[in-house]
């Protein structure tokens, strides 16, 4: 079945709202870095020394915008949509944490799948992390990432690599790490609470915090965090309890955040 999607004004706005907070950010490529490809796999010389293809990989590269002028991008969008102006840059969640506000129904996930696309058209971002408080949600945004899938390629050229975090599928970090294009962790709330604990009785809860055999004897959160993800929380007012944002915070290394929601009972930068 093909499906033809309709652009909406009012997502557009919104896309083009979360582009304009970084107004003034150069189209840079992502940063290479050496990715650490574990203890287990052959390394070889080059002319360089010991630095072969296969430890490449692309991180985010920072905001060099200073935090006054993400508040003056912020002002500036709050004063044309009748918003009421943020006094300081929130930083709760990476460099700033910007505010989506979208009632149920109207295509939040499409708009955050949109805004992946225009922040990599216009700055060269592309590591992702999409935080959902359910299976369910986490089900349909991965459903939504299928459908549109050709619907992107037509508008972009290119698509996006989407994967559901699973604790037994760590190689998938590697791909994240490794690939230029752009890539997206989907993960539920849920798995947070009992995979990403640094402490616990739960077989899984120390995976991502420890060194693992059938991972190189590499460390998952350290792959993740050294992408430097923008990450997006999908209805954050259910996330709270989990613990999930401040795992995000204090072990992520999270450029920036994006809050999508009809009902925020938290604020930071709206937009």
């Amino acid at each position: 079945m093909q499906f033809t999607f309709k652009i909406q004004s009012f997502q557009e706005d919104a896309v083009d709202n979360i582009v304009e907070v970084f107004r003034g950010e150069s189209l840079t490529n992502n940063s290479l870095y050496r990715y650490d490809d574990g203890v287990k796999k052959p390394r070889f010389y080059t002319n360089e020394g010991l630095f072969f293809k296969e430890d490449i990989a692309y991180s985010n590269h920072p905001i060099s915008l200073t935090p006054e002028q993400l508040l003056s991008n912020i002002n500036r969008i709050q004063q044309q949509n009748h918003i009421k102006k943020s006094s300081k840059l929130d930083k709760t969640l990476g460099g700033c944490s910007i505010d989506i506000e979208m009632e149920t129904g109207t295509g939040k996930t499409y708009v955050y799948i949109n805004t992946m696309f225009e922040l990599n058209k216009h700055y060269g971002w592309n590591k992702f992390i999409v935080v959902v408080p359910s299976i369910a949600i986490r089900e349909g945004v991965k459903k939504t990432f299928q459908i549109t899938e050709d619907h992107f390629m037509g508008r972009y050229g290119k698509k996006a690599r989407y994967f559901v975090y699973d604790s037994s599928q760590l190689m998938e970090l590697e791909q994240f790490s490794t690939s230029s294009d752009i890539n997206v962790m989907i993960i539920n709330s849920q798995a947070f609470a009992s995979s990403f604990k640094k402490e616990g009785s739960n077989k899984n809860s120390k995976i991502i915090f420890s060194e693992r055999d059938e991972f190189q004897s590499r460390c998952p959160i350290d792959v993740i965090a050294a992408n430097n993800p923008i990450v997006i929380l999908d209805e954050p007012q259910k996330l709270k309890g989990t613990g999930t944002q401040n795992v995000l915070k204090e072990s992520f290394n999270v450029l920036f955040s994006l809050h999508f929601s009809a009902t925020h009972e938290i604020k930071h930068n709206l937009v």
